[in-house]
């Protein structure tokens, strides 16, 4: 049940419906304190409806209401502060979680509709490094929590398979390379030959050209051109889906910038049919200003695309083939002007799908305070690091449960789930350091810290043995468990919010919270006493588990049972 909308409801009676219950809802509160009670109406807002100091109002709607949801009602100044029913509240609560078990939350407010995501994309013939970490699993978590909130996702894995640069790393691998280095590692000598490229290229400005013919020669078709193409190509998609199933990430399509190409005189033509096409100084461009926007730039004077003439194209072939309800684009927050004028143009051309068109923008990613470029030789590959930090926890396992069954795999999920974690703790907006050892720890704010509460959960159930948690009274009235009640209650809200705002942050924080209060509760309470509570005890714990192990899904993090 929903008791938020529940006080709404009996607000908006107490006043004959002066004011609507949904107006009611937007302003109900959480109290900072529990003397304060579970939720709290401020008054204000009936004010001028009412005609009366909002203290005499707020005492008149506490006298008015009478339902034994709640064991207390209290107007205190302007507020109605309600306290809910405790144990009439935990036993609805648990039994809800313990029947709808990892479902519980889920809503349809999607109504089935397909939104497409366009994520991770990193660039052929580059290593995948810590800068491809956030698009990736910033993505993945939201494909999650819209699945969850009833929409059918399409992760759109938009490789940057295409351009320039393609044009320089043949240059490259024609004057420097070695084939039989880049068969024993391929990604290496194509990140060293790209590299070395810009390195020289300072001094000998004629490398840009060569370059820029090749990439001509590639675009006409080229078969040497092509061939090599499609071999760098080949081993980097081989090497980026080594570190998906690493990171548990998968996609729908890998439709690159390359499949697109046979669609961009399509763009050009419709834009010039539909009298968008505009002349300015020798360059096609779609005049933006009635947006307050800098015309898009469509065609160069040299008649070449760009990327927007692409993403146009990308746009238009997703609406046709999926008819989404939003395209969602997880890039970096320097991109937010750029999908501005995207829309813009879309908008102007009347693409259905246009409207729900968001750029779900993120901050930088740093390691240990250094920025990372490829073109200048400082990355860090993803790889290495998920590598290190299964290391890591492999031997923090061995040396805090050395007779755990299992530990490779155990120290994979949790290496893992603590790089994800460490990455969608914090809001997406907001730049980041990333520092593996703080990750990796088990206390304070970390996926470890997490799937030990959960595993700490699971190990008290194992020792209760099989029980039957859905019989018997669950009705619990202590402080520690009423706040572990309460976070249980709010989390269908908290995914439908996390939904909203396109934020996994919200998911990790509320999962923190949890823990921290189960670990609380853990410390302070003899839960398999065998009394009267004890079955309610142990359904409060598997509702627990329940919910971090779903919490971390959501996420992309596994949830291992021991640790």
């Amino acid at each position: 049940m929903d008791y938020k909308q529940l006080v709404a409801d009996v607000v908006a009676d107490a006043v004959d419906n002066q004011v609507s219950s949904s107006d009611i809802y937007a302003k109900i509160e959480t109290p900072k304190t529990a003397q304060n009670g579970d939720l709290a109406f401020p008054a204000f807002m009936l004010a001028k409806v009412m005609h009366q100091n909002p203290k005499i109002i707020a005492e008149q709607i506490a006298s008015e209401i009478n339902t034994d949801a709640f064991s207390q009602i209290k107007a205190v100044g302007p507020y109605v502060n309600f306290f809910l029913n405790q144990g009439q509240v935990s036993a609805q609560v648990l039994e809800t979680v313990l029947t709808e078990k990892d479902h519980y939350g889920d809503n349809h407010d999607g109504d089935n509709g397909v939104v497409t995501i366009d994520m991770s994309s990193p660039n052929i013939a580059k290593p995948m490094s810590m800068g491809h970490l956030r698009s990736t699993v910033i993505g993945n978590s939201i494909a999650k929590i819209l699945t969850k909130n009833g929409y059918r996702p399409i992760k759109d894995n938009h490789l940057g398979d295409w351009g320039t640069q393609f044009g320089k790393l043949i240059t490259a691998y024609l004057k420097w390379g070695n084939e039989e280095d880049v068969k024993r590692d391929p990604i290496h000598y194509l990140v060293k030959y790209y590299v070395e490229f810009h390195q020289r290229d300072e001094q000998d400005p004629a490398l840009d050209e060569e370059a820029r013919e090749w990439f001509k020669k590639l675009e006409d078709g080229d078969p040497e051109a092509v061939k090599l193409w499609k071999w760098f190509r080949d081993v980097s998609l081989k090497a980026f889906n080594q570190t998906y199933k690493k990171l548990g990430v998968d996609f729908d399509t890998y439709n690159g910038e390359s499949f697109y190409n046979d669609k961009l005189q399509d763009v050009v033509d419709t834009l010039k049919k539909d009298g968008l096409l505009e002349k300015s100084q020798g360059a096609s461009v779609v005049d933006l200003s009635d947006q307050d926007l800098n015309p898009a730039l469509i065609l160069k004077t040299d008649g070449a695309s760009l990327y927007v003439t692409r993403d146009i194209a990308t746009a238009i072939y997703r609406d046709e083939t999926y008819h989404p309800v939003m395209n969602l684009y997880v890039v970096g927050s320097e991109q937010t002007y750029y999908f501005k004028q995207l829309k813009a143009v879309l908008q102007k051309m009347g693409l259905q799908s246009a409207a729900g068109l968001h750029h779900v923008p993120f901050g930088l990613i740093t390691v240990n305070g250094k920025k990372l470029s490829t073109r200048h030789g400082n990355i860090v590959l993803l790889n290495e690091v998920l590598d290190e930090s299964v290391k890591m926890a492999a031997q923090q396992i061995k040396e805090k449960n050395p007779t755990l069954p299992n530990q490779q795999q155990v120290a994979e999920e949790v290496g893992v789930g603590a790089v994800i974690f460490g990455d969608l703790k914090n809001s997406r907006i907001d730049s980041i350091d990333f520092n593996l050892q703080d990750q990796l720890k088990f206390e304070g704010e970390t996926g470890p810290y997490v799937q030990y509460a959960h595993a700490r959960a699971e190990s008290v159930l194992a020792k209760a043995g099989k029980r039957d948690y859905q019989a018997g009274n669950h009705q619990l009235t202590d402080d520690e468990a009423w706040e572990i009640v309460k976070l249980l209650q709010s989390f269908p809200a908290v995914v439908k919010k996390a939904n909203a705002e396109f934020e996994p942050s919200v998911i990790a924080k509320y999962s923190l919270r949890l823990a921290k209060a189960f670990n609380k509760y853990y410390a302070h309470t003899k839960i398999l006493t065998d009394d009267e509570q004890l079955d309610a005890r142990l359904a409060l714990v598997k509702s627990v588990s329940i919910i971090l192990k779903e919490a971390l899904r959501l996420l992309g993090v596994q949830a291992p049972d021991e640790m």
